[in-house]
């Protein structure tokens, strides 16, 4: 692999940790208010069980995303700054109300209403706001003037790719959420709320499936580029299809804890799923980040700031991934926690 390849995977890796992350925080807010109040479930108190010690660790991912990004392809953070202005602006807008809500509402009482419905409603809106820049960078909807990018508004808004794409992003969303929150709720043996989780998560799953469909076939008239490639890493698509397949099927496998249903298959495996199509669709894009004009080995940085970068990461990486395994002990496994129990 050549140094940009090296440096592309390592984004590749941040992005693919952070859209999971991201998927499941942001997913646990809107089932928190969907189910707020509710008194036959007690899906909102797992929700925000889930929420109250992980969202600081969801924005860690985002963090060294953004900082590989512009740290190895300093060339790409001009044009993409540019281009992503607008979406990237209310997505930080949104991030830092959810985030000052997150802190106050634990604190002062009276805000946990509020909080909970600005968690449910940015946790659409956010994940929204960041699918739609992938129809954004695979052409057809930027306009380049002298060394400026602009984003063809017009023709992006009434483009049926970019709301195919919203469309799987949040469905998505919904569907890795419940998967993960009937797990976490069948970890704490609680039975009633790992069954709500459980049917969200058989509705959503077909849904991500035709929305994804969907968005690769509105790719067509816009980036015929893309389906090309995309159909030539078939193999790894192909796989991805098997893993859905398997992991949507062990909601309905017997198990000797529960009714029915293996949800810890199914998050496993959904993982797995995910990660081979990301990486299908990231092989399908290269070398361009934006298409026809910035290839990864034009926007790569110098070699001696590479190596620093990959020595660096490499360090910080040896000390977060354990503090990660302690952090998923303590308030992810933990059935004290769980159970409330001291």
């Amino acid at each position: 692999m050549s140094e940009a390849q090296i440096a592309i995977t390592i984004i590749w890796l941040f992005l693919f940790l952070y859209a999971l992350a991201g998927a499941i925080d942001f997913g646990a807010g809107f089932w928190s208010m969907y189910y707020y109040g509710r008194k036959d479930t007690t899906a909102a108190n797992f929700a925000n069980l889930y929420l109250s010690p992980s969202w600081e660790v969801t924005n860690v991912f985002l963090v060294l995303l953004v900082v590989a990004l512009v740290g190895f392809f300093p060339g790409a953070a001009f044009a993409l700054g540019s281009v992503m202005i607008v979406p990237v602006s209310f997505v930080l807008i949104l991030l830092i109300i959810r985030s000052a809500f997150m802190v106050y509402s634990y604190s002062v009482q009276k805000y946990t209403k509020l909080f909970t419905y600005i968690s449910g409603i940015t946790g659409l809106l956010i994940p929204a706001l960041m699918v739609s820049v992938l129809p954004i960078i695979i052409g057809g909807f930027i306009e380049v003037v002298g060394d400026r990018h602009y984003i063809l508004y017009d023709q992006l808004l009434t483009s049926p790719t970019l709301y195919a794409h919203i469309g799987f992003g949040i469905s998505a969303e919904l569907f890795l959420s419940s998967l993960f929150l009937s797990d976490y709720a069948s970890e704490a043996k609680s039975t009633d709320t790992y069954n709500v989780y459980r049917r969200n998560a058989i509705i959503f799953g077909p849904i991500m499936l035709c929305f994804a469909v969907a968005a690769t076939l509105t790719l067509i008239p816009e980036a015929m580029w893309m389906v090309e490639n995309m159909a030539r890493e078939w193999e790894l698509f192909a796989l991805s299809l098997i893993a859905y397949s398997i992991g949507y099927s062990s909601l309905w496998w017997p198990s000797k804890k529960r009714t029915i249903g293996q949800p810890r298959v199914a998050v496993l495996l959904m993982i797995v799923q995910i990660g081979l199509a990301s990486l299908a669709y990231g092989m399908s894009h290269m070398p361009y980040i934006i298409y026809p004009d910035l290839t990864i080995d034009d926007a790569l940085t110098n070699l001696t700031m590479y190596r620093s970068l990959l020595f660096g990461y490499g360090i910080g990486m040896a000390i977060l991934i354990p503090l990660f395994l302690w952090f998923w002990r303590l308030f992810l496994k933990d059935k004290r926690y769980l159970t409330h129990q001291k």
